[in-house]
């Protein structure tokens, strides 16, 4: 029996005791984990295949070790502009090996819990309280040519998440809010053009912001 499983945004084809490594997990070492976004199950030619997870299914495993991978060296080079960067990466990595695979274990563990959780009495009626209305669902800010993950980042810590903020911000105050937040490295970016790219995805005429970013160049006028 074989699997196709999701593990930490990779998908891997595991049997029960493979050792693999898969993106770092954050439980400890010794702990064990279940997956559930098992994907194909193949049990001689019985194969069950998900639309697009299997419901019920999932893998276990058990954490061996944390560590790190092998150092990969990036190196970058602009011919005649005398730039040359040489950087090394090491991927933090995590070996488990897998202990099962089970087609129903997943909905066989809910139905026991919710068994075993004793009925609770229904709370007294209350009279209804006004709510508050919902503070605004963050935009992704990263559809403004010029503004990268680091970026957009820093921009929601400082309450501008959402394109009608940002399209009512000075860009010079944005320049000064880089610098301070991420160092004087962010003194290269030009927000000049953003609260106007901003003003036009608030208000939703994104085949006028296509266009003007085809005009730019990252971010610049």
């Amino acid at each position: 029996m074989y699997a196709i499983v999701e593990i930490a945004g990779q998908q891997f084809k595991v049997k029960k005791d493979q050792k693999l490594f898969v993106h770092r997990l954050p439980q400890a070492e010794g702990e064990s984990v279940s997956f559930d976004k098992v994907l194909l199950i193949a049990d001689g030619d019985d194969i069950n295949i998900g639309a697009p997870a299997i419901e019920g299914a999932e893998v276990t495993a058990k954490i061996l070790r944390h560590l790190k991978g092998d150092k990969i060296i990036v190196f970058k080079k602009k011919r005649r502009k005398g730039y040359r960067v040489k950087r090394g990466h090491r991927q933090y990595l995590t070996e488990i090996q897998i202990e099962g695979i089970t087609k129903e274990g997943a909905v066989q563990k809910a139905t026991a819990a919710a068994e075993e959780k004793p009925a609770q009495p229904e709370p007294a009626p209350q009279a209804e309280t006004p709510k508050a209305a919902p503070a605004g669902k963050p935009d992704d800010l990263k559809k403004i040519e010029g503004i990268g993950p680091k970026i957009a980042s820093i921009l929601a810590e400082s309450g501008i998440d959402t394109f009608e903020k940002l399209a009512q911000a000075d860009p010079q105050e944005i320049s000064a809010l880089l610098v301070e937040k991420g160092g004087k490295r962010y003194a290269m970016h030009d927000p000049s053009t953003w609260p106007k790219q901003a003003a036009l995805a608030a208000a939703g005429k994104w085949d006028e912001l296509a266009e003007l970013q085809d005009k730019l160049k990252g971010g610049r006028e």
